[in-house]
């Protein structure tokens, strides 16, 4: 039997990736966070002082970015041009770069082939926006994990105010919906349900029943299969 490859895509601040570790980390699969990868880019873009709407200045940045995954102890960690950046790309600026530069294609096609060969080497639970759609288009388990703007903007802004940044809710339900809009309407790859995904809604259920329906929902296609 080959290895399984794990699709879950959704909308920003839906849990995707705190729900996919965990899942991952179950089950024993390699976690991959693609829009972490999308992030370091953004970074990347960012100190160089060029703006996220400049796809000629984003596209020249690219042949200076080494881009290395580590994992430590379960934990995925993003490596820039050999500096660890995991911390470093987790601000609300930098998400704002990794929406933009995510929309260039020469950006997705950057990171393509490293990201579906890490599909051929190990069993892995990939999340992101067009996994099921366009990275891993073949994956035998799809789901579409997602909750309402406003469920999602609750957990994002008192994620942030454990951090200390100091925001208020409305912004940070005007930044949900306004990365809602630039992620489904983009040209490229834009955010999508796959056909055969199962959606998952998690706006009223907690954390953990939300890892358990994942975990349910891989086991049932797993087992499904021949």
């Amino acid at each position: 039997m080959g290895y399984i490859s794990v699709a879950i895509d959704g909308p920003s601040g839906a849990g995707k990736s705190t729900v996919a570790r965990a899942a991952a980390a179950r089950l024993g699969y390699v976690y991959v966070d693609t829009g972490a990868m999308y992030r370091a880019i953004g970074l990347a873009v960012c100190r160089k002082g060029i703006s996220g709407d400049d796809t000629a200045g984003i596209v020249a940045v690219l042949p200076e970015v080494q881009l290395d995954i580590r994992y430590e102890d379960g934990a995925q960690h993003i490596l820039l041009c050999g500096e660890d950046v995991s911390d470093a790309i987790r601000t609300p600026e930098i998400a704002k770069y990794a929406s933009k530069v995510s929309a260039v294609p020469e950006v997705r096609q950057f990171l393509l082939e490293t990201q579906r060969d890490m599909a051929k080497n190990s069993n892995i639970l990939m999340d992101g926006r067009d996994i099921g759609t366009v990275i891993l288009p073949d994956a035998p388990v799809k789901i579409f994990l997602t909750a309402s703007a406003e469920a999602r903007a609750q957990r994002r802004y008192l994620e942030l105010h454990e951090k200390g940044q100091s925001i208020t809710f409305d912004e940070v339900l005007h930044d949900i919906q306004q990365r809602d809009e630039q992620d489904m309407t983009r040209a490229v790859a834009p955010l999508k349900q796959a056909a055969d995904a199962v959606l998952l809604d998690t706006s009223d259920i907690s954390l953990e029943q939300s890892i358990e329906a994942v975990l349910r929902i891989i086991r049932e296609r797993v087992e499904d299969k021949p």
